[in-house]
């Protein structure tokens, strides 16, 4: 298990804005929270924890592994998203930090029958929660065995220094996944005070970060700040980007501007938990699958997963994205090539059908993203009383290109190089990337 490895380590485990903290440090705060939540938490509490990354929230996350609850880490971006999840995770007590102290409340909900939970606590397992929102809007409610993912890492041959930036949120699979790989080999953990492009190129030259978890989106804002070409970045080894498609000529950029820096593309999704892969290289989008604990398949080329980690559905939801033999539908869309790397390239439900003829969006936006002075575009579909669905696109390009010339530049290539049913009817210009706050692309139609 990871928590008994903790000891073993020297040095720092977490910097964050409060200060740098040691693996000594760690293990003791996690004992004194220990201490304090076993007159608080009692079998079957689902637990919200009130934050995001930090050194205490992460001694209280880890604390809480030892007793048979279900975690519930919630970031709160809105109070409208922290209630929603809230009530759909059923929790029935909520954990606040008051700099190291914990502030414990309960709520009104009522104790909660899913057998998702029952499960995980009948096995004297702790259970962690992920959210992943659905076509409505609602959060869906995913518990994972917590322990049985604590015990799925495997001891390190020796302590690794590779000093780790923090950038996914305490709530996203990608983040987790992260926190316990670090904390497993026994990395340094540099956790941002806020997620600004400029703070993070910041942090990087001043904490001297050799890896970077993020996505294409949040790359392509840092590319976009004036510090961008000014911050020493000679420190950094590795970016891994997922959560959202790289586009390749994002990939291509980011090869020319930091060539010493290498390229690794993660995959894994909140059901099934991050798998282990190897690029083909820096600059390509192709990837296997390099894991002992994860089985794959492509019907249709449609990805799907298999994977020790994985949930077995949703909590009060029926899915048919789960088989009853523990095969995970992704709704990626793949192409494999001779050597057996995948490529992903798009969402079965953002296929674009004109009349009976398919459009994906990636063949489009790939297009657009080559024209000069365009730095990023999202395709999509929108209704048609003719054709069922029409190709729309919304045009990202730098600060002092014209709107209306490189409109009229856009449809010229669009009309030489693409068929007619593939080619945007309306393409909207902004200088603008839009971004979530979780910094995946904003799918503002």
């Amino acid at each position: 298990m990871i928590i008994e490895r903790l000891s073993n380590y020297t040095g720092d485990a977490i910097v964050d804005n409060t200060g740098s903290y040691s693996y000594e440090d760690l293990v003791k705060q996690i004992k004194k929270y220990k201490i304090e939540l076993s007159y608080e938490i009692s079998s079957n509490d689902i637990v919200i924890i009130d934050s995001d990354y930090s050194f205490y929230s992460i001694a209280l996350l880890l604390s809480l592994s030892s007793f048979p609850c279900i975690i519930v880490p919630i970031v709160r971006t809105t109070d409208t998203e922290f209630q929603a999840k809230k009530i759909a995770s059923a929790a029935n007590k909520t954990i606040v930090l008051d700099k190291s102290s914990l502030v414990v409340t309960n709520t009104n909900q009522n104790q909660s029958t899913y057998l998702g939970y029952i499960d995980i606590i009948n096995k004297g397992s702790s259970g962690i929660v992920l959210f992943s929102s659905g076509t409505t809007g609602t959060p869906k409610v995913m518990a994972h065995d917590f322990t049985n993912l604590l015990g799925s890492f495997s001891p390190p041959r020796r302590q690794k220094s590779l000093r780790f930036l923090l950038f996914l949120m305490f709530d996203h699979i990608g983040g987790l996944n992260t926190l316990l790989n670090c904390l497993n080999n026994g990395s340094p953990i540099i956790i941002p005070s806020d997620r600004n492009p400029s703070h993070i190129l910041q942090l990087i030259a001043k904490q001297n970060v050799n890896i970077l978890p993020t996505s294409p989106t949040f790359l392509n804002l840092m590319l976009l700040t004036d510090e961008f070409d000014n911050t020493d970045l000679s420190s950094l080894k590795l970016i891994t980007y997922g959560t959202e498609r790289m586009p390749s000529e994002l990939l291509n950029k980011l090869n020319s501007l930091i060539p010493r820096v290498k390229f690794l593309q993660t995959f894994g999704t909140s059901e099934t938990g991050i798998l282990k892969t190897k690029s083909k290289s820096s600059n390509s989008l192709y990837f296997k699958i390099d894991d002992d604990d994860v089985e794959y398949k492509i019907i249709e080329n449609q990805l799907f997963i298999k994977s020790k980690t994985s949930v077995k559905g949703y909590k009060d939801l029926q899915s048919d994205k789960f088989s009853k033999d523990g095969w995970f539908v992704t709704g990626d869309l793949v192409e494999v090539d001779e050597e057996g790397f995948i490529k992903v390239v798009g969402r079965i439900n953002d296929i674009i059908n004109v009349g009976g003829q398919k459009v994906l969006p990636k063949e489009v936006e790939d297009l657009l993203n080559t024209i000069e002075g365009v730095i990023d575009s999202t395709v999509y579909a929108k209704f048609n009383s003719i054709t069922g669905q029409a190709v729309y696109a919304n045009v990202v390009v730098g600060q002092n290109i014209d709107h209306s010339e490189i409109k009229k530049s856009i449809k010229a290539i669009c009309k030489r190089q693409l068929d007619k049913y593939k080619r945007p009817v309306k393409v909207m210009i902004s200088d603008k990337i839009l971004a979530t706050s979780r910094f995946k692309k904003s799918n503002i139609k």
